[in-house]
């Protein structure tokens, strides 16, 4: 899956797991999720794009955070927002 290399992907080098399998901000408001991504610099652990809400894209935009980790326990990627790259860990 690695297609290239970028610093915000290099930069990662443990991984941060999802704390709850939980969008922290969809239950904030009451909604549903399908699946979860989780957040490399801060932890959070919020809802993809396919969820109605898509907490983890905006989180990425409106905070900086560049890069988000599956948090589906059969998936292992890691995405960087910025540069469009994805990698397998």
């Amino acid at each position: 899956m690695a297609r290239r290399a970028c610093a915000d992907l290099e930069a990662v080098k443990t991984v941060k797991r999802a704390k709850r399998r939980e969008c922290e901000a969809c239950v904030k408001i009451g909604s549903e999720w399908v699946h979860l991504r989780t957040c490399q610099e801060c932890g959070a652990t919020l809802c993809c794009d396919d969820s109605p809400n898509r907490h983890a894209t905006e989180h990425a935009h409106a905070i900086g955070h560049p890069v988000i980790s599956s948090a589906e326990p059969e998936e292992r990627w890691l995405y960087c927002y910025p540069h469009d790259v994805m990698a397998e860990y």
